[in-house]
């Protein structure tokens, strides 16, 4: 059996943290006209059980079985994780190490990032009335320390996840998807939805299991500081996953070891290791010098490794975008408010060149905000376009009264100069390249702007948990939904991933029927009408969507990175 296990290592936040480690399955919403939910057909559907699943999933994947099991397979990293509470991830180094230890109900697919029987649920059932979902425990799957994995955990978990004191940014979407949940018995749990929405499963990758002998005598607002979350003691750091915790040198590096009493497949690998390195050009010649077996490459590391012996470069299409937010809180500044500033700044910005110049032709220029990936990216169904036009962005901002009236080449307003700090990922070359340009392009409108790259614990620190930016540059990463509501929900600030403080009632409604939508073509267009509007008003500025690239040792076996994740349980060394 496989893991549901995902594999982000880099400076992005994540949505569904827990997105995928399988491949693609015939399940049941996603791919279903609006006539074929359970409610119209009057029948229950059901998942695909982990065994048959798995026997597609091995078939279609073709693996080959390890000459030589065993090693310890290092990955790496530019900034160090957050924590190892899965509740708590943010982004997507924090997100690979807690889905290694721990795991949701259900998995996702490697290939197109749908759900999969291939976590803690071996297969589940949605009831005709489209709201009630059964799932099935795997009644052999036990924690780390021997205890059994039961329902009680299951509803523990989620009522953890469901309170705002734990902290977590993935509340706001469960508790708009979820309405209630119980167990049935040992290994069996029953949640029901607030109404049929096709999020529903996709909601609950986010919703990992903790063990409730652990948690349950910790108060919930002192998750995120416990031994457990920290890793300062292992003992407390227990899940259900193929890898056990051994340990985190903070700002070095995090070692977990196979879980021999896995439920499931056992990894072939002995033990895996994230090698937190200061930059990215140590990190590069650690990997030429077999240091280290995997890194995601920055554009001009490509030259550098490409043709190096024993090296693979393997580029590919993501679900993220590149952006910049605005801090619309007025209570913090009240410089973003007008609309007209928030575009000017877009126009101002020749994405052309940045992806051409600073990305080297490793992505596309965004129209929207939809991944290149998604089933609704319809660049020609944009309605405003940004092209490069400085002239039209000074005029923007005369227009909303910004001018230089003391001739030092900065605009202002009623003696105020329209000046701040752009906070964005430190260690990244191409990250220092954009902040950058973007100095560059905005002081050419008259706009003033200061980068201050951030570790990353402390840039999530700055736009999350005490807001006080102006503005700041992250890259994120969609689920196989492509909903954006996590972002964008009005519901959604400091419970979420809307760290504006953005709020459009109508982008509300659409999201909303979005989730109730099972057409696929009906879903496609209420997200280009959200990308329409948030494109035109502008919270965030989306700059492209990147191609990644990873280079890795050619001695990695069954190792395929794609913007869905890895399957470890399968990856093996050669020796």
């Amino acid at each position: 059996m496989t893991s549901q296990i995902p594999r982000y290592l880099s400076r992005r936040r994540v949505l569904g943290a827990a997105a995928a480690s399988a491949a693609a399955m015939a399940l049941p919403w996603p791919a279903l006209a609006q006539d074929a939910t359970p409610a119209a057909t009057g029948e229950p559907i059901r998942s695909l059980t982990r065994e048959e699943f798995l026997a597609q999933y091995l078939e279609e994947r073709g693996y080959t079985d390890a000459a030589t099991p065993g090693g310890t397979l290092i990955e790496s990293n530019i900034a160090d994780i957050q924590t190892v509470m899965p509740f708590l991830v943010e982004e997507d180094a924090s997100s690979t190490i807690a889905s290694l230890i721990f795991e949701p109900l259900i998995g996702g697919s490697v290939e197109t990032g749908q759900p999969s029987p291939t976590a803690l649920a071996d297969s589940w059932e949605i009831a005709p009335d489209g709201r009630t979902y059964t799932f099935f425990l795997n009644q052999n799957a036990t924690w780390h320390d021997g205890a059994p994995v039961t329902a009680a955990d299951v509803v523990f978990s989620f009522d953890a996840l469901a309170d705002s004191e734990t902290g977590s940014v993935y509340t706001g979407t469960f508790n708009a998807s979820i309405e209630s949940w119980q167990a049935i018995d040992d290994h069996t749990v029953e949640v029901v939805a607030r109404e049929p929405l096709i999020t529903v499963l996709y909601d609950l990758y986010s919703a990992f299991i903790v063990p409730k002998h652990i948690w349950e005598s910790v108060p919930r607002a002192e998750w995120r500081n416990d031994a457990g979350a920290t890793g300062t003691d292992p003992a407390r750091v227990i899940g259900s996953g193929p890898f056990k915790f051994q340990e985190w040198v903070q700002g070095q590096s995090v070692t977990l070891v196979r879980n021999d009493q896995y439920y499931g497949k056992a990894p072939y690998i002995d033990s895996y290791v994230l090698s937190v390195w200061p930059d990215q050009t140590n990190a590069v010649n650690a990997l030429l010098a077999g240091d280290i077996d995997s890194l995601e490459l920055e554009p001009a590391d490509v030259s550098t490794v490409e043709g190096a012996p024993g090296m693979v470069i393997a580029p590919y299409d993501t679900r993220d975008f590149t952006y910049y937010e605005f801090n619309l809180d007025p209570a913090v500044t009240t410089l973003w408010q007008d609309q007209r500033v928030r575009q000017a700044l877009m126009y101002a910005l020749d994405r052309e060149s940045m992806v051409n110049d600073i990305r080297l032709g490793y992505g596309t220029v965004a129209q929207g905000t939809q991944p290149v990936i998604s089933y609704a990216y319809a660049p020609e169904e944009i309605t405003t376009v940004y092209d490069y036009d400085p002239e039209r962005a000074k005029t923007l901002l005369a227009e909303a009264g910004w001018t230089d009236s003391d001739g030092d080449g900065v605009v202002d307003q009623n003696g105020a100069a329209l000046a701040f700090e752009f906070l964005y990922p430190g260690g990244s070359p191409t990250w220092d390249q954009v902040a950058a340009y973007l100095q560059d392009a905005w002081r050419a409108i008259g706009v003033e702007m200061t980068p201050r790259s951030l570790e990353f614990p402390a840039l999530i620190e700055a736009t999350t948990t005490t807001p006080t930016f102006d503005v700041a540059g992250y890259s994120f990463l969609w689920d196989a939904t492509f909903i954006q509501d996590a972002m964008f929900g009005c519901d959604q600030y400091q419970v979420g991933f809307n760290d504006m403080r953005y709020c459009n009632e109508e982008v509300d409604a659409l999201n909303a029927e979005a989730k109730r939508t099972f057409d696929e073509d009906a879903r496609r267009d209420l997200l280009i009408q959200v990308s329409n509007i948030v494109n035109d008003e502008q919270p965030i500025g989306v700059m492209f969507f990147s191609r990644r690239i990873y280079g890795f040792s050619d001695l990695l076996q069954n190792y395929v990175p794609s913007t869905w994740g890895i399957d470890y349980s399968y990856v093996w060394i050669q020796q």
